[in-house]
């Protein structure tokens, strides 16, 4: 089933997130929402630290963050997921969160995004991040 054929249960606050956009972003974050969801149905869209969209599956998946001429898709255990495909763009010391950043014009490389997606549920449901590194 592809991204576009993938049924979710949309969260409003979310809704009203991605709308407040500039077009450029919100049809980058309704990609990017797509394909979060296409990583595994069980993931779930809430709003945390009051705007903030979240993905979460037992635990945070990643969450969205647009500014005036970028967005960011942060990617939670990003330090003990394997990015061969670089698509980590800011925070490669950071142990819990990095970021994807993109700007107007930039493509989404779905493969490696959903790869990177399903290894950070397959840890969450391991345990996370902190159970796994104690391992």
């Amino acid at each position: 089933m592809g991204a576009a054929e993938t049924a979710y249960t949309k969260d409003p606050r979310v809704d009203a997130y991605i709308d407040a956009r500039p077009d450029w972003q919100r049809e980058l974050l309704q990609r990017l929402r797509d394909i979060i969801h296409e990583a595994d149905p069980g993931i779930e869209e809430t709003i945390k630290r009051t705007v903030q969209p979240y993905f979460v599956l037992d635990g945070n998946v990643c969450a969205f963050l647009a500014a005036k001429d970028h967005v960011n898709l942060f990617v939670y255990d990003g330090a003990i997921v394997p990015d061969p495909a670089g698509l980590i763009t800011a925070g490669h010391d950071n142990q819990t969160a990095r970021t994807i950043g993109f700007r107007e014009g930039d493509r989404i490389d779905r493969d490696a995004l959903l790869e990177f997606l399903r290894r950070i549920v397959a840890n969450n449901r391991a345990g996370g991040w902190r159970s796994l590194k104690q391992e």
